[in-house]
Protein backbone atom coordinates (compact mmCIF):
# COMPACT_ATOMS: atom_id res chain seq x y z
CA UNK A 1 0.00 0.00 0.00
CA UNK A 2 1.87 3.41 -0.90
CA UNK A 3 1.45 6.94 1.06
CA UNK A 4 -1.78 7.83 -0.85
CA UNK A 5 -3.72 4.89 -0.28
CA UNK A 6 -2.52 4.73 3.37
CA UNK A 7 -3.39 8.19 4.35
CA UNK A 8 -7.00 8.04 2.94
CA UNK A 9 -7.26 5.12 4.68
CA UNK A 10 -6.56 6.76 7.66
CA UNK A 11 -8.58 10.16 7.52
CA UNK A 12 -11.09 8.24 6.04
CA UNK A 13 -11.16 6.60 9.46
CA UNK A 14 -9.94 9.19 11.83
CA UNK A 15 -11.26 12.11 10.14
CA UNK A 16 -9.40 15.64 11.83
CA UNK A 17 -7.05 13.26 13.75
CA UNK A 18 -6.23 11.15 10.46
CA UNK A 19 -4.73 14.70 9.01
CA UNK A 20 -3.12 15.59 11.76
CA UNK A 21 -1.37 12.55 11.73
CA UNK A 22 -1.12 12.61 7.78
CA UNK A 23 0.41 15.77 7.84
CA UNK A 24 2.56 15.07 10.67
CA UNK A 25 4.28 12.30 8.53
CA UNK A 26 4.19 14.38 5.39
CA UNK A 27 6.03 17.80 6.46
CA UNK A 28 8.35 15.41 8.97
CA UNK A 29 10.15 13.69 5.86
CA UNK A 30 13.33 16.14 5.01
CA UNK A 31 13.70 16.95 1.31
CA UNK A 32 11.73 13.89 0.44
CA UNK A 33 8.05 14.99 -0.37
CA UNK A 34 4.74 12.82 0.45
CA UNK A 35 1.50 13.78 -1.33
CA UNK A 36 -0.40 15.42 2.16
CA UNK A 37 -1.45 18.06 -0.45
CA UNK A 38 -3.64 15.56 -2.29
CA UNK A 39 -5.53 14.77 0.74
CA UNK A 40 -5.85 18.24 2.26
CA UNK A 41 -7.15 18.94 -1.20
CA UNK A 42 -9.95 15.72 -1.05
CA UNK A 43 -10.51 16.25 2.52
CA UNK A 44 -11.15 19.64 2.28
CA UNK A 45 -14.20 19.00 0.21
CA UNK A 46 -15.55 16.43 2.36
CA UNK A 47 -15.06 17.86 5.38
CA UNK A 48 -14.73 21.53 6.79
CA UNK A 49 -12.03 23.24 5.02
CA UNK A 50 -11.14 25.70 7.60
CA UNK A 51 -10.76 22.93 10.43
CA UNK A 52 -8.87 21.09 8.18
CA UNK A 53 -6.52 23.82 6.71
CA UNK A 54 -5.75 24.77 10.46
CA UNK A 55 -5.44 21.11 11.49
CA UNK A 56 -3.29 20.20 8.67
CA UNK A 57 -1.26 23.21 9.62
CA UNK A 58 -0.65 22.22 12.75
CA UNK A 59 0.16 18.83 11.62
CA UNK A 60 2.87 20.43 9.35
CA UNK A 61 4.54 22.45 12.31
CA UNK A 62 4.84 19.64 14.44
CA UNK A 63 6.58 17.73 11.32
CA UNK A 64 8.49 20.71 10.36
CA UNK A 65 10.54 20.48 13.85
CA UNK A 66 12.36 17.93 11.73
CA UNK A 67 14.19 20.20 9.99
CA UNK A 68 14.60 22.47 12.51
CA UNK A 69 16.08 19.23 14.88
CA UNK A 70 18.69 18.58 12.28
CA UNK A 71 20.11 22.15 11.80
CA UNK A 72 20.12 22.68 15.73
CA UNK A 73 22.07 19.60 15.93
CA UNK A 74 24.23 20.57 13.48
CA UNK A 75 24.92 23.44 14.91
CA UNK A 76 27.89 22.51 16.96
CA UNK A 77 29.26 20.58 14.19
CA UNK A 78 29.06 23.54 11.45
CA UNK A 79 30.04 26.07 14.05
CA UNK A 80 33.81 23.87 14.25
CA UNK A 81 34.02 23.20 10.74
CA UNK A 82 32.94 26.75 9.44
CA UNK A 83 32.16 29.53 11.87
CA UNK A 84 32.05 31.84 8.97
CA UNK A 85 29.10 29.97 7.56
CA UNK A 86 26.93 29.66 10.90
CA UNK A 87 27.51 33.70 11.25
CA UNK A 88 26.83 34.57 7.76
CA UNK A 89 23.29 31.89 7.98
CA UNK A 90 22.50 33.93 11.21
CA UNK A 91 23.20 37.18 10.22
CA UNK A 92 21.19 36.61 6.40
CA UNK A 93 18.30 35.51 9.19
CA UNK A 94 18.31 38.70 11.47
CA UNK A 95 18.63 40.74 8.23
CA UNK A 96 14.72 40.93 7.87
CA UNK A 97 12.14 40.21 10.63
CA UNK A 98 12.75 36.61 10.76
CA UNK A 99 9.38 35.55 12.13
CA UNK A 100 7.53 36.70 8.75
CA UNK A 101 10.00 35.47 6.42
CA UNK A 102 9.06 32.03 8.00
CA UNK A 103 5.40 32.88 7.88
CA UNK A 104 5.86 33.92 4.09
CA UNK A 105 8.26 30.97 3.13
CA UNK A 106 6.08 28.28 4.84
CA UNK A 107 2.86 29.43 3.02
CA UNK A 108 3.98 29.59 0.10
CA UNK A 109 4.83 26.25 -2.10
CA UNK A 110 8.70 26.49 -1.80
CA UNK A 111 11.08 23.89 -0.13
CA UNK A 112 10.93 25.07 3.17
CA UNK A 113 12.50 22.41 4.85
CA UNK A 114 15.52 24.87 4.21
CA UNK A 115 14.17 27.17 6.15
CA UNK A 116 13.62 24.51 9.17
CA UNK A 117 17.44 23.74 9.12
CA UNK A 118 19.25 27.18 8.83
CA UNK A 119 16.41 28.04 12.15
CA UNK A 120 17.89 25.43 13.85
CA UNK A 121 21.29 26.21 12.37
CA UNK A 122 21.33 29.65 13.52
CA UNK A 123 19.82 29.16 16.89
CA UNK A 124 16.54 30.65 16.15
CA UNK A 125 13.59 30.26 19.41
CA UNK A 126 12.11 26.96 18.80
CA UNK A 127 8.56 28.24 19.58
CA UNK A 128 8.76 31.29 17.66
CA UNK A 129 9.27 28.67 14.92
CA UNK A 130 6.59 27.09 15.39
CA UNK A 131 4.18 29.46 15.77
CA UNK A 132 5.36 30.63 12.68
CA UNK A 133 5.36 27.34 10.71
CA UNK A 134 1.76 26.70 11.67
CA UNK A 135 0.46 30.64 10.88
CA UNK A 136 2.40 29.96 7.75
CA UNK A 137 1.39 26.49 6.60
CA UNK A 138 -1.98 26.80 8.11
CA UNK A 139 -2.77 29.99 5.18
CA UNK A 140 -1.74 27.32 2.52
CA UNK A 141 -3.24 24.55 3.74
CA UNK A 142 -6.64 26.18 4.09
CA UNK A 143 -6.21 27.59 0.45
CA UNK A 144 -5.76 23.97 -0.92
CA UNK A 145 -8.40 22.88 1.73
CA UNK A 146 -10.62 25.09 0.43
CA UNK A 147 -9.24 24.65 -3.61
CA UNK A 148 -10.87 21.39 -2.86
CA UNK A 149 -14.21 22.13 -1.22
CA UNK A 150 -14.69 24.05 -4.57
CA UNK A 151 -12.57 22.86 -7.18
CA UNK A 152 -13.67 18.97 -6.72
CA UNK A 153 -16.98 19.21 -7.35
CA UNK A 154 -16.60 20.93 -10.45
CA UNK A 155 -14.12 18.70 -11.48
CA UNK A 156 -16.37 15.80 -10.73
CA UNK A 157 -19.49 17.35 -12.71
CA UNK A 158 -16.69 18.25 -15.77
CA UNK A 159 -15.26 14.93 -16.04
CA UNK A 160 -18.17 13.13 -15.11
CA UNK A 161 -18.78 11.10 -11.74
Amino acid sequence: MDFSAFSNLIVSQWGYLGILAVQIVSSSTVFLPLPGLAVIFLYGAILNPYLVGVVAGLGAAIGELTGYAIGHGGHGLITRKNKKFAVKVRSLLNKYNPFFVIIFFAAVPFPFDIVGVMCGLSRYDVKKFFLATFIGNSIKLSIVALAGFYGLPWVLRVFGE
